[in-house]
């Protein structure tokens, strides 16, 4: 699993949702939040060694009181990890539309890009890892842990977040950004689930609530569609091979 593509929340506005089903296992019988941290880590290498990019479809819908604004988003992941948006269509509120939703896909794709990533992925050299406890979820049973930041990075979150006792990849994070995400949203609580296209975790959907100045309490919801991976790298490597033969 890609934990780069996960690093949205820096101006995400989310409801924290209490954890699904009672936290199970004595804390005898669980593993260590290190050991999970170190398991997690090398599967998440060994994807990321393979994930050649993608692309998929993402739409946006921000409502409060008096406004709505919606958004529909082509997102373009390169092989390295970088993001680009093309916005396919807009409506509603102007105003949400420019101080909210373009300053988030602005933050995810400055993130996204190589010099900001590794210091806001969810990895020990970031956080601090707690064990919690173990869950069911939809997508099978996963180890509970609590994520600190370690450092005052807008990029980072506070909350917890689910692995997969299966494949040890990040399946749902809830919690809050460590620092308000800009000078329009604040006061942001997210819950943020993953879906498995192939043998990589993607973002499924966020729920969210926040403060937006001059807008009050708003909602934001994101749904994460029609995902394609990019062929592999060893394909991709074999086609250009071919194809400089039979030039």
């Amino acid at each position: 699993m890609n934990l780069t593509i996960k690093i949205v929340f820096s101006t995400l506005a989310v409801l924290l949702s209490g954890v699904p089903s009672a936290l199970s296992q004595t804390s005898d019988s669980l593993p260590s939040a290190d050991d999970v941290a170190a398991k997690m880590m090398q599967a998440d290498a060994e994807r990321r060694s393979e994930l050649a990019g993608y692309t998929a479809m993402r739409r946006y819908v921000a409502v409060n009181q008096n406004r709505h604004a919606e958004m529909v988003v082509r997102v373009e992941c390169s092989p390295d990890g970088a993001k680009h948006f093309t916005v396919i269509s807009e409506e509603g509120s102007s105003a949400i539309r420019k101080h909210a939703l373009y300053k988030m896909l602005s933050e995810e794709s400055m993130a996204s890009r190589r010099e900001a990533r590794e210091g806001s992925r969810i990895t020990p050299a970031n956080y601090k890892f707690n064990m919690l406890g173990q869950d069911t979820l939809d997508t099978g049973p996963a180890y509970v842990l609590a994520i600190v930041p370690k450092t005052d990075n807008k990029y980072l979150i506070e909350g917890r977040i689910w692995v997969s006792a299966t494949d040890y990849s990040i399946v749902r994070v809830e919690g809050k950004p460590a620092r308000d995400p800009s000078f329009w949203v604040h006061d942001v609580h997210f819950v943020h689930t993953y879906q498995r296209v192939g043998q990589f975790w993607f973002a499924s959907s966020t729920h969210s609530t926040s403060e937006i100045r001059i807008f009050g309490r708003s909602e934001l919801t994101i749904e994460n569609s029609d995902y394609a991976l990019n062929p592999p790298k060893k394909h991709t490597a074999e086609a250009d091979t071919v194809a400089r033969l039979v030039q």
